[in-house]
């Protein structure tokens, strides 16, 4: 550099974590639909290009997103028991989901075979297969717990973002459905926390039965 030459510095160089974090925040900030591939170039303060060069599609990028929600999931300290592992390791799984907005449509919305992924869906697997469930059963009932997981946390997000109120009162006003009448409060509970801890104890309880036998 010569006497006169103006000094420069250096831009640190985007990866794809940076990426990923940035995307994240825009989600926190705004929600699932203002995530954007040009949105998050915008905030980084980069060019679109830069961004696409380390996810090519809007999808992939909500892949990456995913994985990085899951990768949030810890493995240390779980109980010895296999059923009550995998209900713990549910229970870290919505906490996750619920650390960001809209964070169960993001990982609805996505198959990211990526490695947090794949790790979360292995520590659940290996617990159910050592409850005595065959192959078939463990796999179907891994996917049961992971959709009552982001079916539930997803409505629970949407209705903390919406401002219509939560009711089936209009609909069901005419008589024409009676069963569903009669059990409309419960319908509309919004206590998610003891909705996900009983649909979990559906899913499980067999298992512990299975245990003590």
């Amino acid at each position: 550099m010569t006497k006169n030459q103006p000094r420069t510095t250096a831009r640190p160089r985007l990866d794809p974590t940076a990426v990923v974090n940035a995307a994240l925040e825009l989600l926190d900030e705004k929600g699932a639909e203002a995530v954007s591939l040009r949105g998050t170039a915008e905030r980084l303060g980069v060019r679109m290009n830069t961004v696409l060069w380390h996810a090519k599609t809007k999808a992939r990028l909500l892949e990456l997103m995913a994985e990085a929600i899951v990768a949030e999931v810890r493995f240390s300290d779980l109980p010895e028991a296999p059923a009550e592992r995998v209900r713990e390791l549910a229970r870290r799984y919505r906490r996750g989901l619920l650390a960001h907005r809209d964070g169960a449509a993001v990982v609805a919305g996505t198959y990211a075979a990526e490695p947090a992924t794949l790790g979360f869906a292995d520590h659940v697997v290996a617990a159910l297969l050592s409850t005595g469930l065959d192959e078939r059963r463990a796999a179907w009932t891994f996917w049961s717990i992971q959709y009552l997981t982001l079916g539930l946390t997803q409505e629970e997000q949407a209705l903390r973002a919406s401002d219509e109120e939560h009711t089936l009162g209009p609909a069901l006003a005419d008589g024409g459905y009676p069963a569903l009448d009669r059990v409309s409060r419960h319908m509309e509970d919004t206590a998610f926390d003891e909705r996900f801890e009983f649909g979990l104890d559906q899913l499980l309880r067999p298992l512990g039965e299975a245990e003590e036998g």
